[in-house]
């Protein structure tokens, strides 16, 4: 009797869950469509692969497009631009992200904290095609950035015609858009550390700084690492949308990027083939650097990504 009604248990649990399931198929059935999908293009880096002749015509030629990618000449220059500007990135926008959360968390008027948190966070729902304009006409020779550092009796800067800057600006325009999104995960972090540890601390008479390096960071930590894992996978892409609207031949040298590299040469160049192979050797790399965040990730935290 037992078993019976443990089995209608199990069946009536089933069939609640179906409609769980059903809410989930949409979202599946778009993530299936759109990046599952295209990838039977992996194809087209082993091929030189013609359009008229579609992609199970064109001619096969195994690793040629890989070999050739590593015998460039401007290969391991896009290579380490896009290491330089994507660690960049993860590094200053980890490190404000973090910081802006802890100091948000001191604010307590609510009225206030809410408005800040409002400004830092609209530039993140900004397209960069939008963004663009505003940097562009903030850093350029006569814009309001040159017009403040002529007051201090400082020249014009070519933000965006000097290759040695432009890494700069790429890096601190996107943590000034990033850094307040990324930061509500940080804050949820804060909010989840027991408070009678800060107020044993300063029963103890430890300061402000010694709780945050005590209390605060290593209640965070085992976000913060998990969160720099996950970043680990965007160490070859260091964001096409922003490079692209921003960059000109004249930085190439240092603002080129395999994102914008790959489009340049697949797309505007016509060379399909060699930008899948690019393509899909980031692929490759970003996925090989997940696994390993996610095996040390588990060692360090006893958390794991997946």
């Amino acid at each position: 009797m037992s078993e019976n009604r443990k089995n209608r248990r199990q069946k009536a649990k089933r069939k609640s869950e179906v409609f769980y399931h059903l809410m989930m198929f949409p979202g599946l059935f778009f993530l299936i469509l759109f990046s599952y999908v295209p990838m039977v293009g992996i194809l087209m880096a082993f091929q030189d692969f013609v359009p008229a002749k579609g992609l199970f015509g064109s001619e096969f030629v195994g690793l040629k497009h890989f070999i050739y990618m590593f015998h460039l000449p401007d290969i391991a220059k896009i290579i380490r631009n896009t290491v330089v500007i994507a660690l960049g990135k993860i590094l200053i926008g980890t490190f404000m992200a973090i910081a802006f959360s802890i100091l948000l968390n001191e604010i307590r008027r609510q009225f206030f904290k809410k408005t800040v948190q409002t400004v830092v966070y609209l530039p993140h729902f900004l397209s960069w095609v939008v963004l663009a304009a505003v940097v562009v006409n903030l850093f350029s020779l006569d814009g309001s950035v040159n017009q403040i550092l002529s007051v201090f009796g400082l020249g014009p800067v070519n933000f965006m015609g000097n290759s040695k800057v432009f890494p700069g600006l790429i890096i601190g325009t996107d943590v000034w858009k990033e850094f307040g999104y990324n930061s509500v995960v940080y804050l949820a972090a804060i909010t989840g550390i027991d408070a009678g540890l800060h107020e044993a601390a300063a029963i103890d008479g430890a300061t402000w700084w010694q709780r945050v390096l005590h209390v605060t960071l290593p209640g965070m930590m085992p976000i913060i690492l998990l969160m720099g894992a996950m970043s680990l996978t965007s160490i070859l892409s260091a964001g096409f949308d922003q490079i692209y609207n921003l960059y000109s031949p004249i930085v190439y040298e240092t603002g080129d990027v395999l994102d914008t590299y790959v489009y340049r040469i697949g797309l505007v160049g016509r060379q399909y083939s060699f930008g899948s192979a690019v393509g899909l050797c980031r692929s490759i790399v970003g996925m090989a650097l997940l696994l390993g965040a996610n095996g040390l990730t588990k060692k360090l935290t006893d958390q794991k990504i997946f």
